[in-house]
């Protein structure tokens, strides 16, 4: 079995856990997530000194359930961390005149199109402009939040000659040098 399907998912007081079959709902401060599971994966709820435990396991020792097993876990973690603490990406707008602005959940933007981009955000997820030139987006779901976050970088992708665009604030845009004659 994969050293990450091995090990336990501590689940932190104030969060609950259901479990009905293969459905699993996680309830916190945040809100909720649910997912189901993957019929090779059985989920096992331990209760111990230190509170609950979430342990996955294959059913089966095929290749497949070892590596659905680590998967389940992967995202089961992610979902206890989601409704605790939550998920947060930051874009950075670079560009002359490009900027953002947050209005009631809807995000209006200016990439240098004839005209203003308008985003409204999936439910689950909130997006706001901290500065003219910084968007952040936040939820309790990892996978809405990365998504929702290329889609707005997609809007305009940083370009490799002045590293104009929409960038994560931790991207590195590898620049090119300019044609020489």
């Amino acid at each position: 079995m994969s050293r990450i399907a091995k090990a336990p998912i501590t689940v932190p007081a104030g969060v609950g856990v259901r479990v009905a079959g293969r459905e699993v709902e996680i309830q916190g401060a945040r809100g909720s997530v649910r997912h189901c599971l993957h019929a090779l994966v059985a989920l096992e709820e331990v209760s111990g000194e230190s509170g609950s435990e979430l342990r996955v396991r294959p059913r089966g020792e095929t290749r497949e359930a070892v590596a659905q097993a680590g998967t389940a876990r992967s995202l089961l973690n992610n979902m206890v961390i989601g409704v605790t603490e939550g998920f947060e990406r930051r874009l950075q707008l670079v560009g002359v005149g490009y900027r953002a602005q947050s209005n009631g959940g809807r995000l209006n933007m200016a990439l240098g199109y004839s005209h203003p981009i308008e985003f409204d955000p999936p439910e689950g997820v909130t997006v706001e402009a901290a500065r003219n030139t910084e968007i952040v987006v936040r939820g309790v779901d990892k996978q809405k939040v990365g998504q929702v976050a290329a889609v707005i970088r997609g809007f305009r992708p940083p370009e490799p000659y002045k590293g104009k665009g929409v960038r994560y604030a931790e991207e590195i845009v590898r620049r090119k040098e300019a044609k020489k004659k």
